[in-house]
């Protein structure tokens, strides 16, 4: 699957967009049909640790899945938001088999 990795007020690391680029292309275990998607990684301004917020952004052939996450590494907030992706991507596939039986 093609990402678009997008890191806003900060250079990303390589790692980082690797390790994001692997979790992501699990999906397509759970669904074939995902054309391409984009991430979005950005630093908030508060002083609290939890100040790394990145947003996944999925397209698939009618649809279009979000997810979006804060944490204190990057790492950690690409986890929690391809897994919010995952049930999503899930979710609509069960009711896409409901709909063709």
């Amino acid at each position: 699957m093609k990402l678009q990795m997008h890191s806003i007020h900060f250079d990303a690391d390589i790692k980082l967009i690797d390790f994001i680029q692997k979790k992501a292309d699990k999906l397509d275990t759970f669904y074939d049909r995902i054309i391409d998607g984009e991430v979005f990684m950005r630093l908030d301004k508060n002083e609290k640790n939890e100040n790394k917020i990145v947003e996944i952004k999925l397209n698939v052939p009618g649809k279009q899945f979000f997810a979006k996450n804060q944490s204190d590494s990057f790492e950690a907030a690409a986890d929690e938001a391809i897994e919010g992706l995952r049930r999503q991507i899930k979710k609509h596939k069960e009711k896409v088999v409901l709909v063709k039986q």
